[in-house]
């Protein structure tokens, strides 16, 4: 005992005396373990026909060792050389079914001993459904079926860069597979043949600071090798290869199967911009690969468009209608790019029919940008457009046979207005598979499910819409103690409703509710898997900030905490900051104070374990009516915003104002910088994944528009590495050695701790190897959570 009390001494002066020093990977008190390490509930996917359900169950944190493999960092991708594939890729390691009934989940027969499954999608039929599953040096493509429970694998060597397979209408199979004729990898020479050159010639070419970039002919060299493939249809046992090889970015067939539309990067790449905007060929083939028509050939894109609305002169958004069987549309501004042209239209929806032998038509223009359509049938489509800069988007119905002669607004609102949001319109797969407007009543309806944002908070629901009048009825909405959310309609004659419904302490359980008789039934029965919480409270606190804005946060107190018997404790917030361009917008309530309490691996809420008060997803509205911009009083609303919270915190009588700390992560971790430089609310601070000297990102940043050469003394205002001399209170920070957030380059944290160090603030610096933007190991996770909670024990709970 003495010895392990001497370590733990040790321990303690090492972590405060000599943070430069080496130091393996720790882990935080059992408590936290535990609830980082529970297993979660399953993720589900539900067949077309809506009777069955795939479950499958993610296999927890990876290691750092299984992190620790060669990676790639070419084009904007992060390369798996030995797979060929995305490095550390998101996978399951169970695959289970039931049905919509409730019955017990069985498993099926012949799956990999070593299941590491990655995309799973049904066929059209309900009956067959595919995966792919990695194996340490292949991705492989299986295929099931659910009546003979059985599953076998039809192919290895994928390509999975991009995407991995698609159903075709008649049960077969379309992916991309490795190029079998590339040869051997392509090394880098030890010793270079010249020096590695880029020009301009006076041409603008802004672009955000992009990571995992091209930086010489080698680089080009090695990701043409590794992103080139072979498209392939697999049908009933044999597999066979269309066209030649290239770079495919996307492939997709027609609704009918009958043509293909492709996507080809090709040469020149760049060495400022990721792939996807290096130049391109949009083709369409038909189904055994031959060429049918060229439909664009579009040019590398390194000058960016800057502002709201502003886009690339060139065509974009090739799609299939999803109600006819091979008709291919697409999008082109008709300013130019330049939303500031004055003209009625701004951009101009293109049309092209099967067979393919004529000319683009045109079909319907939009006033503001194009924001997509959701087709339904012969009668009726769905028509959305956008301004960013005004935050607004509209809706419209329209004849597809007459477009522009029957459009009529159903829908205006305000992006930021969650209040007014009347939900999306709900889908359904067609005969072709493709997913069209959801129709009930004998075609004369539609249905909306939304979150049903209210000051009582998320209340999610489900219209029913007439589509002769607009008038809408209220089938059924969420009510207290439940946050209960619509997904699916199983029967729209009947009125069954697959429904997931969660409390405070219940995890999300599916659901058949019949709304017309008024009767619920569990078909699925998660248990919480966090018992190591029981007793914790959650609740949704409303208060004000100093001019009068309505804001929130989520309070967590320990369980078992006594108000009244043990007072006001120690106190954590974590925030995120937002832009809105009006007060009303910035006031609104978010999230639910009935849902489950979730916790993942990198989540504060962990430290409600250890005596702290937790004031979560605090609002930290930033606003800007009219014509002032909302970064334009950044710091002040930043510190209105703290103030208020901490403020009604102590009201409550359950937080001490003089033992709060505060965090975030990325923007959150910009702010947290920012009120330790110019308050003295906290006691200290943690800032994750941050950027802080924005002159590293001189071409805008967030939702800042404004290059740093527009307004200088703006980005000096706001970026907490100018002011590194007015930081009076602890700050940690930790960051990813391998970040690939456009803006958040781990130097950010490495000079802002210089710039600390530099003018004696109290500042520990954490770099996590092989960890991106968000962190993934186990190791790190926990060597994060230890960090953050000695931080806070130190300098916010024990507080001199």
């Amino acid at each position: 005992m003495k010895k392990f009390l001497f370590l733990i001494v040790i321990a303690v002066i090492s972590f405060s005396a000599y943070g430069q020093d080496g130091l393996k990977y720790q882990k935080p008190p059992k408590e936290i373990v535990d609830i980082m390490t529970v297993s979660s509930t399953p993720s589900t996917s539900i067949s077309p026909d809506r009777q069955m359900i795939a479950l499958t169950r993610s296999p927890g944190m990876p290691t750092i060792e299984d992190m620790s493999g060669e990676m790639l960092r070419l084009g904007g991708m992060r390369i798996d050389p030995a797979t060929n594939g995305s490095s550390n890729p998101r996978y399951s390691v169970s695959l289970e079914f039931m049905d919509t009934k409730g019955s017990e989940p069985f498993e099926v027969k012949g799956l990999p001993s070593k299941l590491k499954l990655g995309s799973f999608s049904w066929a059209d039929d309900s009956k067959h459904f595919a995966f792919v599953n990695y194996t340490s040096s292949s991705i492989e493509l299986w295929m099931g079926d659910i009546e003979s429970r059985t599953v076998k694998k039809i192919d290895d060597n994928l390509n999975g860069l991009m995407g991995s397979f698609n159903w075709l209408p008649d049960n077969s199979l379309l992916y991309r597979k490795v190029d079998p004729d590339r040869g051997a990898r392509p090394l880098p020479s030890a010793i270079p043949e010249g020096p590695v050159t880029q020009e301009n010639t006076g041409r603008m070419g802004a672009a955000p600071t992009f990571q995992d970039l091209i930086k010489s002919p080698e680089d080009e060299n090695i990701f043409d090798y590794f992103t080139r493939s072979v498209i392939t249809i697999w049908k009933e046992g044999n597999a066979r290869q269309i066209g030649e090889a290239s770079f495919y970015s996307n492939v997709n067939f027609s609704p009918d199967g009958s043509y293909i539309l492709v996507t080809e990067v090709v040469k020149p790449f760049s060495y400022i911009v990721p792939y996807y905007y290096f130049p391109s060929k949009v083709s369409i083939w038909d189904k055994n690969g031959k060429p049918v028509k060229t439909v664009a050939e579009l040019p590398l894109k390194e000058n960016l468009p800057r502002g709201d609305d502003m886009t690339f002169p060139d065509p974009s958004g090739f799609s299939w209608r999803a109600d006819k069987p091979a008709s291919l549309y697409w999008v082109k501004p008709l300013d130019g790019g330049d939303i500031n042209v004055e003209m009625e239209k701004h951009d101009q929806v293109y049309m092209l029919e099967a067979p393919f032998t004529g000319e683009p038509q045109e079909y319907i223009a939009t006033e503001m940008r194009f924001g997509g359509i959701t087709w339904g049938n012969d009668d009726l489509a769905l028509l959305s457009e956008r301004s960013r800069k005004e935050r607004i988007g509209r809706q419209y119905f329209f004849d597809p046979d007459n477009p522009e002669g029957t459009m009529r607004l159903i829908f205006e609102l305000s992006n930021d207005d969650r209040y007014a949001d009347p939900g999306r319109f709900m889908s359904e797969d067609n005969d072709y598979g493709r997913r069209v407007l959801m129709m009930g009543n004998k075609g004369r309806s539609l249905y909306l499910t939304g979150q049903g944002a209210s000051p009582e908070g998320d209340r999610p629901f489900l219209d029913e819409y007439s589509i002769k009048d607009g008038k809408i009825k209220r089938l059924w909405q969420s009510e207290a103690p439940y946050y209960e959310s619509v997904t699916d309609i199983l029967d729209k004659d009947k009125g069954l409703v697959l429904t997931r419904r969660e409390t405070v302490d219940v995890p999300g359980n599916y659901f058949i509710r019949n709304l017309k008789k008024g009767t619920l039934e569990a078909i699925t029965d998660f248990k919480n898997p966090y018992p190591m919480l029981e007793g914790v409270t959650k609740e949704k606190i409303e208060y004000k900030r100093n001019d009068g804005l309505d804001l929130s946060f989520d309070l967590y107190l320990p369980a078992g905490y006594d108000k009244e018997k043990d007072g006001p404790l120690p106190a954590i917030l974590w925030a995120y900051p937002r832009e809105f361009k009006s007060a009303r917008a910035a006031a609104q309530v978010s999230g639910s104070p009935y849902r489950f309490i979730g916790v993942s691996p990198s989540s504060i809420l962990v430290m409600v374990t250890q005596g702290y008060a937790i004031m979560d997803n605090a609002a930290f509205p930033i606003v800007g009516e009219g014509d002032v911009e909302p970064n334009d009083s950044f710091r002040e609303q930043l510190i209105a915003n703290a103030k208020a919270a901490i403020d009604k915190g102590a009201e409550l009588g359950v937080v001490d104002p003089e033992r709060v700390g505060v965090g975030g992560h990325s923007y959150g971790a910009f702010m947290t910088a920012n009120l330790l430089a110019h308050s003295r609310l906290f006691a200290a601070g943690v800032a994750r994944s941050g950027a802080y000297n924005r002159t590293l990102t001189p071409f805008g940043f967030q939702n800042e528009d404004r290059t740093y050469w527009e307004a200088p003394e703006l980005y000096n205002y706001m970026a907490p590495w100018m002011h590194a001399d007015k930081v009076k209170d602890p700050i940690l920070l930790i960051h990813g050695m391998a970040d690939n957030n456009s803006g958040t380059f781990p130097i950010q944290s490495e000079r802002y701790y210089a710039a600390l160090k530099g003018h004696g603030a109290t500042v520990r610096l954490v770099l996590l190897p092989k960890e991106s933007h968000g962190y993934s190991a186990s190791e790190s996770l926990m060597h994060m959570q230890w960090e953050t909670l000695k931080w806070f024990d130190k300098y916010v709970k024990n507080k001199k």
